[in-house]
């Protein structure tokens, strides 16, 4: 039997409960999906990017992080995953 892994639980528990998410989970997700997630040099936001994609998702650090960003995060990672098919 195959285990999911972390990463993929993780974000299957964003898809279903997109509230109460930490900026910390949206790097891991972002890095085991091979998506960049760019720490903000100035302002709050950090950038999340991928060579497939041609937009940039910006997605505030501070806490709680709102559910559309986090919708958002999972439909950018769909995508993602959907174009390296």
């Amino acid at each position: 039997m195959l285990h999911m892994a972390k990463s993929d639980k993780l974000l299957t528990q964003m898809r279903n409960n997109p509230r109460d998410w930490r900026i910390e989970d949206i790097i891991k997700v972002c890095g085991s999906a091979g998506i960049a997630c760019t720490p903000p040099t100035k302002g709050s936001h950090y950038k999340v990017k991928h060579i497939a994609r041609a937009e940039i998702l910006t997605i505030p650090a501070h806490r709680p992080i709102k559910p559309v960003y986090i919708r958002e995060l999972v439909q950018f990672i769909d995508a993602v995953k959907g174009s390296s098919r």
